[in-house]
């Protein structure tokens, strides 16, 4: 829990984090496209100095990780969390990885808290037998799910394909964040599964491997074998303006020479487009 005298010195810090916030908003178009980071890259971090990286990384979105707003954060503390990404010129757009495999209660619980946090988007992990009940919170509360595939290792959703034959026919708020890294690892066609998604297409995680089918192997994109490029030209394509997330995993205490080096190869490959 944040002390009194923390949460005070944060909150008297919001105004001076709005004085770069328009130039930061200025960077935010993309070539067309919504880059940001997954805060879950800067989990060694506390919020306030996660700001500054993610401001950096000039890429001015977020998808915040419990790690940058607790679960169990009160009323004020969520009020500060948002004033302080906003201030900084950063837009909230999901919040995740949520594990959603809970009782009713759990669940309702975490679409409490992503209402709470300002989430219009989950980025979350149900099982199969819980994707209905999610889907009911979806309708009541108006936010959408993107479920996360995981990869091999998954035994309820490995693939963009598990999820998206899981939600067909529910209500279109129920779709899918594609990991590039989990995808590729399955042997699966990130770029056939991008386009198959379509509208179901809610956020996508990027990150790089050297070797395509090793979840061990993450570089800075543009360092690795994913089709990057390819990737982003089908995105386009097909008019995606969701967000296009960074989630670097590797490197945890010093993560950002990496992050930026990533955002550097992921906009010289969109000027190219």
């Amino acid at each position: 829990m944040t002390s009194r005298r923390s949460f005070l010195s944060q909150a008297a810090a919001v105004p001076a984090l709005s004085l770069a916030a328009s130039s930061l908003q200025a960077a935010a178009s993309q070539h067309g496209f919504v880059l940001g980071v997954a805060s879950y890259s800067l989990r060694k971090f506390p919020r306030e100095k996660a700001i500054e990286m993610i401001k950096a990384c000039k890429a001015p979105y977020v998808s915040v990780k419990s790690f940058h707003l607790d679960y169990k954060a009160t009323p004020d503390e969520f009020a500060l969390a948002k004033k302080q990404f906003k201030a900084a010129g950063i837009t909230i757009l999901s919040g995740g990885n949520i594990d959603l495999k809970g009782d009713d209660a759990q669940l309702r619980a975490m679409f409490e808290y992503a209402k709470a946090a300002g989430f219009p988007t989950i980025v979350c992990a149900p099982s199969l037998k819980t994707v209905g009940a999610v889907e009911k919170l979806v309708k009541e509360f108006n936010i959408k799910a993107a479920i996360h595939n995981h990869g091999p290792e998954d035994k309820h959703f490995p693939t963009p394909q598990s999820v998206l034959e899981a939600v067909k026919g529910m209500d279109p708020r129920m779709g899918l964040c594609i990991d590039i890294g989990h995808t590729s690892r399955t042997g699966a066609d990130i770029i056939e599964w991008v386009a198959k998604a379509g509208p179901r297409l809610f956020d996508m995680h990027f990150k790089d491997l050297a070797d395509p089918m090793n979840k061990d192997s993450q570089v800075a994109v543009g360092e690795g074998k994913l089709p990057i490029k390819g990737i982003f030209a089908q995105l386009k394509k097909q008019g995606y303006k969701a967000g296009c997330m960074l989630e670097y995993e590797i490197k945890a205490d010093d993560p950002l020479p990496g992050m930026i080096k990533s955002f550097d190869h992921m906009r010289s490959v969109l000027a190219t487009l």
